[in-house]
């Protein structure tokens, strides 16, 4: 954690000890400091424009981490959990190999963070290492391949970690802004999304809603694991005991509440403690996160526990649960995780993927022998990989779903 935030706990801290009020701003959500580049603005008339027009493009430098290679930051018209218009960003990137009309891979970063240094977009050009692009290794595989590769921040402007859904929307008009971006040579190019974890959720959100939400796009396929598809269950199992990955449950409360501020007003349910914390994650990432919310539990942070018997609170959660979505993808899809994964429930994955494979979808599902969430994702990332390039190569797609 960043020093100068350690300190700015500890001063929220000493307010609260010294016997200080909380203001009537406390009960508010709490926003993401406001990005100081101009170019991720919304422009006043972003209603006039349809979901994936094109609102700017940036040319960014090279990077030595991925060698013979373009950036190209795409802004782009999205649509918010509400159905209201919101600018997104993709970045492009663009191999010395690729050939107009070459393969095209939204990848979806795994993107644990409530503030602007933890976008993708950003995260590409920092130094600090604790915000590195951990698939580096398998992205350039893929640029090696001729693939271009688009990264989208899936979270939108105002980081709502937790709002999966608004992650699928977000990753489907990337796809559409990178296609009409006429430079980067991908009008007709056939697209494979991808991602894990939570990155997996925005991916798996976009192949079930593309059907309604995107239906004109040519996708392949979607290649996604260790996706938490049932938020219910997981709140649960994270929040209303000590665990050690509590900081996620409420990053994603926290989250929700800035994309569903008047069904979920967090805020309003939080003693002192809890709105310290909420304060401190604001604009946190992943290890921030972490750290702050480790071994702590709901009950300790709330001042009135009614939020949890709120109609409207847990319908937000329900409505970004892919397993109580009723659509189903109508492309392949290639499915992978840990059989122990102690963070996301398994259950919510077997259950996606039953009904899926009794509406007619073409699913391969891969169980892998790691005992647990991360490491599953190295494990399971070759025979995705696999999968992908089989789709880019027109293959018949495979399906084990007799066996699911």
């Amino acid at each position: 954690m960043k020093a100068g935030r350690i300190l700015s706990v500890l001063g929220i801290a000493s307010t609260l000890i010294l016997g200080c009020t909380i203001t009537t701003a406390a009960a508010e959500p709490a926003y993401p400091a406001p990005d100081p580049d101009p170019f991720y603005a919304a422009p006043a008339n972003i209603a006039d424009y349809e979901p994936g027009d094109v609102l700017a493009v940036r040319a960014m430098p090279p990077l030595p981490l991925f060698p013979a290679t373009t950036f190209t930051l795409v802004k782009f018209r999205s649509t918010n959990s509400q159905g209201g218009p919101i600018a997104a960003t993709t970045t492009v990137l663009t191999p010395q190999e690729h050939r107009p009309g070459g393969p095209l891979l939204s990848y979806q970063h795994i993107i644990n963070g409530l503030g602007a240094e933890c976008a993708v977009s950003r995260v590409l050009f920092t130094a600090d290492p604790n915000l590195a692009v951990r698939e580096a290794p398998v992205l350039n595989v893929a640029l090696r391949r001729g693939w271009s590769v688009a990264l989208p921040d899936h979270l939108g402007p105002q980081f709502a970690y937790g709002a999966a859904r608004l992650g699928g929307q977000i990753t489907l008009d990337g796809v559409r802004a990178a296609q009409r971006v006429g430079e980067l040579g991908l009008a007709q190019s056939p697209v494979v999304m991808a991602g894990y974890s939570g990155g997996g959720m925005a991916t798996a959100w976009a192949a079930a809603l593309a059907p309604t939400y995107a239906p004109e796009l040519a996708l392949a396929g979607a290649a996604y694991g260790g996706v938490p598809m049932n938020l219910l269950t997981m709140v649960r199992a994270l929040g209303t005991s000590s665990h050690p990955a509590f900081g996620l449950a409420m990053a994603a409360a926290i989250g929700l509440e800035r994309e569903y501020p008047d069904r979920l007003p967090l805020s309003t349910q939080l003693n002192s403690r809890g709105l310290a914390l909420r304060d401190a994650m604001a604009n946190g990432c992943t290890n921030e996160i972490m750290a702050l919310g480790a071994g702590k539990s709901a009950p300790e942070l709330a001042a009135s526990m009614s939020l949890l018997e709120s109609p409207d609170a847990w319908s937000v959660v329900e409505a970004n649960s892919l397993q109580l979505y009723g659509g189903v993808p109508e492309i392949p899809v290639f499915e992978w995780h840990s059989p122990t994964d102690p963070l996301i429930p398994v259950d919510a994955i077997i259950d996606t993927n039953r009904r899926y494979c009794a509406a007619g979808a073409r699913l391969q599902m891969d169980q892998n022998i790691s005992p647990e969430h991360l490491s599953a994702a190295v494990l399971g990332m070759p025979a995705a990989l696999a999968w992908v390039d089989a789709r880019f190569r027109g293959e018949p797609a495979p399906s084990n779903c007799h066996s699911v």
